[in-house]
């Protein structure tokens, strides 16, 4: 057991170790081949910040674990409003001026009340994720549309500094792409039988393992990211990495799972589990939708979040527990 504890550790730091050089390495090579800082952030760094779910959530489904799967990706969207959000808009209040971002909340959304149509029956089958790879594969073309397109956007301003400020020589790029996806999959083997370990020796169910030690862990990135962007005054990146993330968890993540094996779902999923990102999701929606006034999440707001990310998680583990 002190050896499963050991590996979730190592497992974790390696992760976010793995997809940081991942993401740099994605970006700046992405950049050499001409691509536009705006389409860069919207798919380039969307896909990076969730390759720790997509890597994570594909090996545990692989083994026969698709409640680390399923819990993973929907703890990590949970996570990343929550808990993401709620210490950002802390930290400082999060201004949305990026056209681009309040055109993926409503999205966001609807792929959120596809997610519930798809667990509410008790599983989630290869035909329907499937239609979630196909969803997927639309809002990535909708994406690259926006990305290519020649109009102005904050986002795509925001991402043209952060990309001249880290940016690497090609051959570096490369090597750093390749390291860092070597390592993002070894890392993830590590914390799948970390957190699967526990998980029996506990008898704790796969799903609550997923939904929080490796949800956490594999969000890691997204609130490194979220912190060091509001603190230089990038708003609408540490918004925009919370967003993308949570469209890749719902619809790549859990459909290459559910390809790879049917996902028996059980009834608290539906009515814990999505009921919380739902509301969690709509909150954001209305946060930064501006029919309140300004588009931005205030300080009390982000502190809401937080306390419901922190009443979920203790109520997740009581029961666990009980």
């Amino acid at each position: 057991m002190v050896l499963a504890f050991f590996a979730v550790v190592f497992g974790v730091a390696l992760l976010v170790w793995s997809a940081d050089r991942f993401v740099e390495g994605a970006a700046s090579s992405a950049r050499h081949f001409g691509m536009s800082p705006l389409l860069i952030g919207m798919v380039v760094v969307g896909f990076g910040t969730s390759a720790p779910e997509m890597t994570v959530s594909a090996l545990a489904a692989a083994q026969g674990n698709p409640g680390i799967a399923l819990g993973n990706a929907y703890g990590s969207n949970i996570a990343n409003i929550g808990l993401i959000l709620g210490i950002t808009a802390l930290l400082s209040p999060i201004a949305v001026h990026s056209r681009v971002l309040r055109k993926e909340l409503p999205l966001l959304v609807a792929v959120t009340a596809v997610a519930a149509w798809q667990v509410w029956d008790g599983g989630i089958t290869r035909l329907e994720a499937w239609i979630s790879l196909a969803i997927f594969a639309a809002v990535m073309g909708w994406s690259i549309w926006q990305g290519t397109r020649k109009t102005e956007d904050t986002l795509g301003t925001e991402f043209e500094q952060e990309l001249s400020d880290r940016a690497l020589p090609l051959r570096r790029a490369v090597f750093w792409l390749v390291v860092g996806l070597m390592f993002l999959i070894l890392s993830s083997r590590i914390l799948v039988w970390g957190a699967v370990t526990i998980a029996q020796g506990f008898g704790i169910s796969d799903l609550v393992i997923g939904l929080t030690i490796v949800a956490v862990g594999t969000s890691l990135p997204e609130l490194a990211a979220s912190i060091i962007a509001t603190r230089k005054g990038e708003h609408d990146i540490a918004l925009g990495n919370v967003i993308g993330s949570n469209l890749f968890n719902t619809l790549a993540v859990v459909g290459l799972a559910g390809v790879i094996a049917p996902i028996s779902v059980g009834a608290e999923v539906f009515t814990r589990d999505m009921l919380v990102m739902a509301v969690l999701t709509i909150s954001l929606f209305v946060f930064c939708s501006g029919f309140r006034g300004p588009h931005r999440i205030t300080r009390i707001e982000g502190g809401i979040l937080l306390m419901s990310y922190a009443a979920y998680t203790a109520y997740l583990m009581a029961t666990a527990l009980g």
